[in-house]
């Protein structure tokens, strides 16, 4: 049986819509997916034992899907079952994505859980390569690319961000803990939302993802469109994103990796 482990936003409601058997939905507190009632919440400081409600229903894979902000540790909240694992999890925290992530993937298989990536679970999400708008990338689209990979190369090192506006001369900003929505409101004009996953990170969770909400904010900033990596980056909605795309002669480049 499979569990979506499941944060906001719509990730959780396609990866549901995929399976030909309901998942259990398991939500961390404060964090419910859109469009989803959770079957069970849990908060970080009974991890412990939702670990073992799970494998008492039956679940042998979960995959972790949704947005989630770091939560903070409440001492008092702490159970007996999750209290073993409190060192780890505070070194999580400590952590960058990727390594906070590998941290709890890595309980999960301890519990005996096979963690499947949403791609996995819901191959659709992601698109093949080439450009289903019918604008294309113009010139100086192949080098803001370049900047592109530059700026994920960069975030990787510091283990934060996976989306930067590029422009064919360089880099104009790069995604920071507020977010993409955040990045693109902080920028109008020239340029291009670059998204893909960071260089040698976990694929199982935390996959870059853009929407039609995305979309619609690129086009409301003037940029030129989006660029993601083929292979690395979910989209909800294609046909949506396409649409919006195409009403205000905007690309989308699913763009092979370079090197």
């Amino acid at each position: 049986m499979l569990a979506l482990i499941a944060g906001q936003g719509a990730l959780p409601l396609a990866v549901a819509r995929a399976q030909d058997v309901p998942p259990l939905v398991w939500a961390l507190e404060g964090f419910a997916p859109d469009g989803l009632t959770p079957d069970a919440e849990f908060r970080l400081e009974t991890l412990g034992s939702a670990l073992a409600a799970l494998k008492a229903r039956g679940v042998t894979q979960v995959c972790l899907c949704g947005r989630i902000r770091r939560p903070q540790i409440d001492p008092a909240r702490i159970d007996a079952a999750t209290a073993p694992l409190v060192p780890r999890l505070a070194q999580a925290l400590a952590l960058g994505d990727d390594g906070a992530l590998r941290i709890v993937i890595a309980l999960f298989e301890e519990a005996g859980m096979a963690v499947l990536a949403a791609h996995e679970a819901a191959p659709g999400l992601l698109p093949p390569a080439g450009v289903p708008t019918r604008a294309a990338p113009g010139a100086g689209a192949e080098a803001a690319a370049a900047w592109g990979d530059r700026a994920i190369a960069a975030m990787g090192a510091g283990d934060l961000g996976q989306a930067a506006i590029v422009t064919a001369e360089g880099i104009a900003a790069t995604e920071t803990d507020a977010g993409t929505d955040a990045l693109i409101a902080g920028h109008s004009g020239a340029g291009w939302l670059y998204k893909a996953p960071k260089p040698d990170q976990d694929r199982r969770a935390d996959l870059p993802t853009i929407g039609p909400e995305t979309a619609r904010r690129v086009v409301d900033a003037g940029l030129e469109g989006i660029i993601v990596e083929a292979g690395g980056v979910m989209v909800l909605d294609l046909p949506q994103v396409i649409e919006t795309l195409d009403a205000a002669g905007r690309v989308l480049w699913v763009r092979e990796r370079r090197g």
